[in-house]
């Protein structure tokens, strides 16, 4: 929200941090004695130790068991007549005093709050502001009431159950550190004058096909008379609107009607649509605009029919009457370490997920809540959210009066952000909190409680959202943890090594969480971490996550489906030729990930999405993350985007029944194709295609089994076996008439017979590659082939491809546009490595 005539400051530059042992300096005019760092605010005590060259990754140093101070010297003199001077502090972690030139201005003890302080008076010209971060250990040694009635091995300290804090940097298994301490959202010096706004909320909904936008707000003026009207204009794709508000005691309420209001929708099944709103406030010094954001308009159910119990039937969101298979991943915080993003940074972070077929991210109640600046992308973007609110796996004391007050503050606060945002979809009450009371072999039903049964659904209520609420993730079912029944988070393809047939078996409702490995990063986050070090070195497995308490971790899992898919023994590979076991696990989570996601999103599949467990690494190594912790794509994010487009073609070994191949189409036109199945004898020579022409409507999907579009039974998946397998490589390819010939929109392999793991020469594959330029920002690269070649991996320095990690038809040949990474980047060479490529293929130019 922006006011005419007020004037916001953020207060970042001169900021320096100091530790101290726990209450050793109460007095910020006692602060002389600190050695002090430079220190970057939003930021944390971790980010200046860095930036100092006085921690790195790995560094095991307790953040928790230190008084923190950061302090900033700022010009700012005191308010005006008619002026109001405000000083926000947007999030400070965790329990902390605020101290404005010597005077004790703020209390704090969330991470999670927001706080505006009125400091006009305060003000001397030249200022200073002290930040003092009290030591948690000591805090969490006192003996608290109500008792815990379990305890969790997530955390260190059961006790952190008392304080609203990020459990990420305390979790020893898959955040052990360093915990987020400091001033870690920015802190803001605001002038106000003419007019100030001290609440607004915008409910946009929909009746019919006409949008309306429901807005209540509270002005009023900073000198004068009061305001004598208020009116709301919207203006966007809908055209321009206006009504005036009723305006009582200076609280203006009202509603606007926009007659066929264009519709907002995830971007994977057509256009974000949003519109800008403005508040017009006449007042006796003459009219104020504020800009109040932008909305969109769309409807959102969370399954079929009126009666659809989440808790039951899982998720299966509806937006505007179109069912929308959810996929994404668990978002990590760009900021859980060092500094807050910059927008830039953030943006691209977002748009890694756009461009990667994903429409969710779930905020996790392991993390923090997220920015306006974040949410705003996410509408803009077309990503829907699942907000959880910030509790995992613990007792939290909600009969603790000044607890549940805190809770309340911070519910409502956040409710009021995202009430009324399109992108905002899932409200979940907590991560884990029931299925770890389940898992204990307790009453479910204690994980349940005030809280998240009455509490946050009485908020989530009152803040007039159509947001689906679920209490826990998971939920629903006798076993909250069942995956067919509500919210599961499935591991069965994971974690617990079940067989890819699992994945259908276990008739998956929803999955929250899923799909966690130890996913292989690029070459040059393995050569920064490792140093050419073996894969079991400390500093590779300081990134890699575990389970607490476990002997095993998530590289043994990875390990596990290599042996299945690739029939090799990881420990004789890794010790043999390390380069071939890196390359391999690469591949190997990406494609159980594709196939997984694929069962899934088939028609038949009773799931309604899926969320990778997580986005992006926390710190350098082989993480959960479909990104490294620089934010660039692993290789499994590169099968996932494939499976995850909104139009895409694959298939699903039925065994006895067969390859089935599927086409979805979840864009908002139809799509006019042809459907191209061919199969290969020694992953070269064609032995039989067939094509159908199709036509599927938007917003839906089309299936047919592989021997009928055939004609004849030729025993597709081997399954049946009366002999030596006819063809060893099945290419599904979704294709249509374009300017240059014929276009691929869409192609995947499979291999009956098994993966190919025999490697050959560039000249036995017949393998070439070539690049052109393709105008100002990209080029254009050709790879041909005679045979198949599987996996391949386009490496260009300063050019990032617009696919990797794919499979060349024999005979065929694939386009891969290379987008700068940064302006005036020139080709200076480059090749091809691929999964059965002996050595690299140099790319030849012009």
């Amino acid at each position: 929200m922006t006011v005419a005539g007020h004037q916001r400051t953020v207060i970042e530059d001169g900021w320096h941090a100091a530790t101290a042992q726990p209450d050793s300096v109460r007095d910020p005019g006692a602060l002389g004695g600190l050695s002090w760092v430079a220190a970057r605010v939003p930021g944390t005590a971790a980010g200046a130790l860095r930036d100092a060259g006085l921690w790195a990754h790995g560094d095991p140093r307790d953040l928790d068991s230190e008084d923190w101070w950061f302090r900033t010297r700022f010009a700012a003199t005191p308010a005006r007549s008619g002026e109001e001077v405000v000083l926000g502090l947007e999030g400070i972690a965790t329990v902390a005093e605020v101290y404005l030139n010597g005077e004790l201005v703020l209390k704090s003890d969330s991470m999670f709050a927001r706080h505006v302080l009125d400091v006009g008076a305060q003000l001397a010209g030249e200022n200073e502001l002290a930040i003092r971060c009290r030591a948690l250990n000591p805090l969490l040694r006192v003996r608290r009431r109500p008792r815990a009635r379990w305890r969790s091995r997530l955390v260190r300290d059961g006790n952190l159950r008392f304080f609203r804090t990020m459990v990420m940097g305390r979790a020893p298994g898959f955040a052990p550190g360093p915990a987020p301490v400091g001033p870690w959202r920015p802190a803001r010096l605001e002038r106000r004058r003419g007019i100030a706004v001290d609440e607004l909320a915008l409910r946009p909904r929909l009746e019919g096909d006409d949008g309306v936008l429901a807005v209540c707000a509270a002005v009023r003026a900073l000198e004068g008379r009061a305001p004598t009207s208020v009116e709301v204009e919207l203006s966007g794709a809908s055209g321009a609107h206006r009504a005036s508000l009723a305006l009582v005691g200076g609280l203006a309420e009202g509603e606007l009607r926009i007659p066929r209001v264009k519709r907002w929708w995830p971007h994977t099944h057509g256009e974000p649509a949003l519109h800008e709103v403005r508040l017009l406030v006449a007042a006796e010094a003459g009219p104020v605009a504020i800009e109040a954001g932008r909305v969109g308009f769309r409807h959102l159910r969370s399954g079929p029919g009126t009666d659809h119990d989440p808790e039951a039937d899982g998720l299966a969101l509806e937006i505007n009457g179109a069912g929308v298979f959810a996929r994404g991943a668990l978002w990590t915080p760009l900021d859980v370490v060092g500094l807050a993003p910059e927008a830039a940074e953030l943006r691209a972070a977002l748009e890694r997920v756009r461009d990667g077929g994903m429409n969710m991210l779930r905020l996790p109640g392991t993390g923090a809540y997220e920015t306006e600046t974040f949410h705003d992308l996410c509408d803009e973007l077309g990503l829907l959210v699942w907000q959880d609110f910030m509790f995992a796996n613990l007792d939290y004391p909600v009969a603790d009066e000044r607890f549940r007050a805190s809770v309340e503050r911070e519910a409502r606060a956040e409710l009021g952000k995202l009430a009324g945002r399109p992108s905002l979809a899932v409200l979940c009450g907590n991560s884990e909190v029931e299925q770890q009371v389940a898992m204990l072999g307790l009453d479910p039903a204690l994980g349940r409680g005030e809280l998240f049964d009455e509490l946050l659904p009485s908020l989530v209520r009152a803040a007039a959202t159509d947001a689906v609420y679920v209490p826990s993730a998971p939920c629903g079912g006798d076993m909250p943890f069942r995956p067919d029944r509500g919210v599961a988070n499935y591991y069965g393809v994971g974690g617990y090594r079940r067989p890819l047939e699992d994945a259908r078996r276990a008739q998956v409702r929803f999955a929250a969480e899923c799909l966690a490995f130890s996913n292989v990063p690029g070459e040059a986050v393995v050569d920064e971490v490792l140093g050419g070090a073996p894969v079991h070195h400390p500093r590779w497995k300081a990134g890699v996550m575990r389970d607490a308490g476990t002997g095993w971790d998530f590289e043994d899992v990875r390990d596990h489906y290599l042996a299945l898919l690739f029939r090799v023994d990881p420990v004789e590979l890794r010790s043999i030729d390390h380069a071939r076991y890196l390359e391999l696990s690469r591949a190997v989570t990406g494609e159980v990930m594709a196939e997984v996601f694929g069962e899934w999103r088939r028609a038949g599949s009773p799931c309604g999405g899926g969320l990778v467990l997580w986005l992006r690494d926390l710190v350098p190594g082989a993480g959960w993350g479909l990104l490294d912790y620089r934010g660039e794509p692993k290789v499994a994010y590169c099968h996932l985007r494939r499976v995850l487009a909104p139009v895409a073609v694959w298939t699903t070994d039925e065994g006895l029944g067969g390859i089935r191949l599927h086409v979805a189409n979840d864009a908002p036109e139809p799509l006019h194709a042809r459907v191209r199945l061919a199969l290969y004898r020694d992953l070269e020579h064609r032995t039989e295609e067939a094509c159908e022409a199709l036509e599927v409507p938007p917003h839906s999907s089309w299936e047919l089994d592989g021997e009928a579009l055939l004609g004849r039974f030729v025993d597709l998946s081997w399954a049946y076996r009366f002999g030596p397998p006819a063809q060893d490589l099945i290419v599904a390819s979704l294709e249509r008439p374009g300017g240059d010939g014929i276009e691929l929109l869409s192609q995947a392999v499979r291999f009956p017979a098994g993966r190919p793991v025999a490697v050959e020469g560039a000249e036995r594959l017949g393998l070439e590659a070539r690049v052109q330029g393709d105008g100002e920002h990209a080029l254009r690269l050709a790879v041909r082939s005679r045979r198949l070649v599987h996996g391949v991996r386009v490496h260009v320095p300063g050019f990032e491809p617009n696919d990797d990690a794919f499979s060349i038809e024999p005979g065929g040949e694939r386009l891969v546009l290379l987008r700068h990474r940064a302006a005036g980047a020139a080709f200076e060479g480059g090749g091809l490595t691929a999964l059965n490529l002996a050595g690299r293929v140099p790319i030849a130019e012009g």
